[in-house]
């Protein structure tokens, strides 16, 4: 894993406290304060980045409440010794399935969801295998994450890409293919395996 970037860490904890601020407070002078912060926030990405700002202002600093880590669902396919990634047309890069849960869903409802459109296969959730902070495990990212590992069984349906993915392909863990590394990591990808031929642990969770 990278080591932390402070100025990222920094522009993080300034955009937490923004948010919040700007939720609770009812004074509008404070409010000006938190805008203020927020707009701090955004400059200090912006200048590190090459992100443009209103692509930064939708993603870094377009939540709103309380501050809380987002949560990114993934779920793990293991077909004869091998897992099922789908290719991104983000970054061309390969993934497991999955992306940021929504709302008035369950983590396995959209585990399932995310299989079906993203790689074709009908599936079925059987148990959740780890959550991973992705600030440990996972190159720096403007968002802190809390990602949800899901083990899942195919049921049906066929390899198809879908709006968001390029390629569907299951890989033995000797022959992965270039991965989307926000998403999820060589380690990860093989801690899947492990959990899946030890179904005695407990999820991990760090």
């Amino acid at each position: 894993m990278e080591k932390p970037l402070k100025w990222l860490d920094w522009a993080k904890q300034i955009q937490g406290i923004a948010q919040t601020g700007l939720a609770y407070a009812k004074d509008v002078y404070d409010r000006e304060r938190y805008e203020q912060l927020r707009a701090l926030s955004l400059d200090i990405m912006a200048e590190y980045t090459e992100v443009e700002t209103g692509k930064l202002t939708e993603l870094f600093a377009g939540e709103h409440g309380y501050a809380t880590p987002k949560v990114d669902i993934r779920g793990v396919v293991i077909r004869d010794d091998e897992i099922l990634l789908v290719r991104e047309k983000e970054d061309g890069e390969w993934s497991l399935p999955g992306g940021w849960a929504d709302l008035l869903l369950s983590p396995t409802e959209i585990a399932v969801k995310e299989v079906r459109e993203e790689s074709g296969y009908e599936v079925k959730a059987l148990r959740l295998l780890a959550v991973m902070d992705n600030q440990k495990h996972n190159p720096p990212a403007p968002y802190h994450v809390y990602k949800m590992f899901i083990q899942c069984e195919i049921t049906g349906g066929q390899a198809q890409a879908g709006v968001e993915t390029s390629g569907v392909r299951f890989f033995g863990r000797e022959a992965l293919p270039e991965l989307s590394q926000n998403r999820n990591t060589e380690a990860q990808i093989r801690l899947m395996f492990e959990l899946l031929e030890h179904p005695e642990r407990i999820p991990v969770t760090d």
